[in-house]
């Protein structure tokens, strides 16, 4: 089973509209891939499964798209005036026919009267998508909790375009959301999924945030032993593992989040999911770790010359001024000060902390240093930062004869 576009180059009927993909809100979760199917079922007029035959080429355009293909209709998913009672429809392109039986269900648009069949999705003949696209749509207007809790039994389905699209109804959804619905999900199923050698990589991060808010004590010792473990396939999950983990034991889970941020040895991926982590908990939970434990997570990551400048950013973003002694420490490290990167992402914490809070004495004096240095320099990040803030800081007092 599969998941296609109808395009000339393979099925000759269209080329498929492109979409940009939603962002990805869930912690946890990876990027989603492209828009839900409900997403798409909004902006389809009609849509129809069922079988494609007869296919006939327009004889004075061979090799184009250009013909009819007639379609036997199992299912109307979402229903129009023009196959209203209808057994079949003829689809104005031409779709050469497969080796193999497959069925179809194909997305349409009327413009100006004229049927535009955009998008086409091919499945094998004992499909379930009808289905769970019906179930997707009556929940469609229902609370997020509702809502998520019907992709929740989706979510490691068989067929790939159904388990793709229950994910990626979580990865677009905001965590007060997944966070709500959470706490009523059966943890052992949870579990079974992150042990099970089967399961996608890319699954593990939202199913370790999930059972952070449904499991019990023996669950963080289970999943404490999987990330452990030497050869263990959880980096690209690392950051929803850890998220549940501290969520379900707080001390032992922080401790083991700190030890990992600080180990020069671990590779970048992993010192980036722990990043992520503390992200997590300083904008959404904060009532687990406080924002002193978070920072003090964060000092550690600065001291990783490979990714300092995301923390750095990310201190300057939550206004955490009281950093700055500490972020201005390695402005004179040469392991750090050798990578533009985070020379940038200093003097931008500088700037801001200055213009935040005048009296600032260690901020200001750095950006007047580096000022001296390379006025064209700071002109530009000055710039960029008022942008970013939407602000326009007071200039700099003349310097003293």
């Amino acid at each position: 089973m599969f998941l296609r576009c109808l395009i000339p180059a393979a099925l000759a009927v269209v080329a498929c509209l492109s979409f940009a993909p939603p962002v990805a809100a869930c912690p946890g979760c990876g990027p989603p891939s492209g828009q839900t199917l409900t997403m798409e079922v909004s902006q389809a007029d009609f849509i129809l499964y069922g079988t494609l035959t007869n296919a006939k080429p327009d004889p004075k355009d061979p090799g184009s798209s250009k013909g009819t293909t007639e379609m036997t209709i199992d299912a109307v998913v979402k229903s129009h005036a023009l196959v209203k009672d209808k057994k079949s429809f003829t689809i104005p392109r031409f779709v050469p026919p497969d080796t193999k039986p497959f069925k179809y269900m194909v997305f349409f648009n009327v413009v100006n009267g004229d049927v535009d069949p955009y998008r086409g999705v091919v499945v094998s003949t004992d499909s379930k998508l009808p289905e769970y696209v019906k179930g997707a749509l009556e929940v469609k207007s229902k609370d997020a909790a509702t809502r998520l809790r019907y992709f929740f039994d989706y979510l490691e389905s068989t067929e790939l375009e159904i388990s793709a699209d229950a994910y990626n109804e979580f990865a677009v959804a905001e965590y007060k959301e997944v966070q709500e619905l959470a706490a009523k999900l059966p943890a052992e199923t949870l579990m079974k999924w992150i042990k099970d050698p089967n399961t996608r990589a890319s699954r593990l991060g939202l199913y370790g945030l999930l059972l952070g808010h449904s499991g019990k004590p023996e669950h963080a010792a289970e999943l404490r032993k999987l990330m452990d473990a030497p050869d263990n396939k959880y980096s690209s999950g690392l950051d929803g593992m850890l998220m549940g983990y501290v969520m379900l034991d707080k001390k032992a889970g922080f401790e083991y989040l700190l030890k990992l941020v600080a180990d020069p040895e671990k590779e970048f991926l992993v010192k980036h999911s722990g990043l992520k982590t503390l992200r997590f908990y300083w904008e959404y939970r904060t009532d687990v770790l406080t924002k002193k434990q978070v920072l003090e997570g964060m000092s550690q990551l600065l001291t990783h010359a490979d990714l300092a400048d995301m923390p750095i950013d990310d201190l300057r973003k939550w206004k955490a001024w009281d950093m700055t002694t500490t972020v201005l420490k390695y402005a004179d490290k040469e392991s750090h000060n050798t990578l533009p990167i985070n020379n940038r992402s200093i003097l931008k914490f500088a700037l801001a902390a200055s213009w935040a809070d005048p009296k600032n004495a260690a901020a200001a004096d750095h950006v007047a240093k580096i000022r001296k240095q390379n006025p064209e320099r700071v002109k530009l990040v000055e710039e960029l930062l008022q942008d970013e803030m939407k602000v326009t800081p007071k200039p700099p007092e003349p310097a003293k004869k």
